[in-house]
């Protein structure tokens, strides 16, 4: 099975490295800049899970990808990135090509659907906290690493059955999912939850907290997602339902969102791809959510400042 990997960046250069590393067949689909980098230094891998340098990483630009074949395409851009990567990775999808996309929220799907036909596109997600450092290299900060997989459907098609058997025995857990949409729902509602608290307050999830009202706010944002996927039709389950309420009302927890930390460097932001368009659905569901709306309009504040400093 030929894979190519959309970037060679935080997310997507990880696992495509680690399934380059037990010989499966992957590809980088990357920028110029970022192929001369990677043919002069190789892909650089940190991790608590062991380090690892790939020499000659396959590597391919846009303008080359009709000259290749590919049964697999691993999307993991940010949501900010997804027209062009869309405009990017479209040759690459042909006839018998299936589109695994791990990135957070839902709308990237309809997207993808509209692109590329809904036959040919998979569920999926990933957990991974990870960068690119100043030279280039990726460095994975903790032992935390799963991508979950399936078809939207719940079957167990035999195409899918094959991407499990690619996945198995890298340094990744790897898990295929028949009830793949429902996680993709879970997952959106605590970080919907978590990205929320910790923007608006600027701060980890134990300082919230510990505030005055701090534990009220998560758990109001909590209710306001869990109520907005409900009316969707993927109520979380129970057990995971309260796992992530727990885990989001942990004394003394450093947790921070990914996004908080994107703020605080000064860089784009997924706004309206996680917290915009779970707003946009449950205004269509009639779902109350003030303070979604709060966290909404702090997030677009940003962007506004940030775009007009940038002038």
């Amino acid at each position: 099975m030929r894979v190519l990997v959309v970037g060679a960046g935080a997310t997507g250069g990880y696992y495509g490295a680690r399934l380059a590393e037990i010989k499966r067949d992957v590809t980088f689909l990357v920028r110029p800049g970022r192929a001369e980098i990677l043919a002069a230094r190789g892909l650089n891998l940190k991790s608590p899970l062991g380090d690892l340098h790939l020499p000659a990483p396959r590597t391919v630009t846009a303008d080359r990808l009709g000259e290749e074949v590919f049964d697999l395409v691993v999307l993991s851009c940010k949501a900010y990135d997804l027209d062009a990567a869309l405009r990017d990775m479209a040759p690459a999808v042909t006839e018998g090509t299936l589109v695994l996309p791990i990135l957070n929220g839902m709308a990237h799907l309809d997207a993808l659907d509209a692109a590329f036909g809904p036959a040919r596109v998979l569920g999926g997600s990933c957990a991974i906290i990870s960068t690119v450092g100043p030279d280039g290299e990726i460095r994975h900060m903790s032992e935390l690493c799963t991508i979950t997989y399936g078809e939207r459907d719940g079957g167990r098609s035999d195409r899918v059955q094959a991407i499990d058997a690619l996945m198995q025995g890298a340094k990744f857990q790897a898990r295929l999912s028949d009830k793949i949409l429902l996680e993709m729902w879970e997952k959106w509602v605590f970080l919907t939850t978590l990205a929320g608290a910790t923007t608006l307050m600027r701060a980890a999830l134990g300082d919230i907290l510990a505030a005055p009202g701090g534990q009220a706010l998560i758990e109001g944002l909590h209710d306001e997602c869990l109520a907005t996927a409900a009316a969707a039709g993927y109520a979380p389950r129970d057990k995971v339902a309260a796992q992530a309420r727990a885990t989001l009302t942990a004394e003394g927890s450093p947790m921070t969102a990914s996004m908080l930390r994107d703020i605080l460097g000064g860089g784009r932001i997924e706004a309206d791809h996680v917290v915009g368009d779970l707003i946009a659905r449950a205004r269509a569901t009639h779902v109350a959510h003030p303070l979604l709306g709060i966290v909404y309009t702090g997030l677009k504040a940003y962007e506004t400042r940030r775009a007009r400093e940038a002038r």
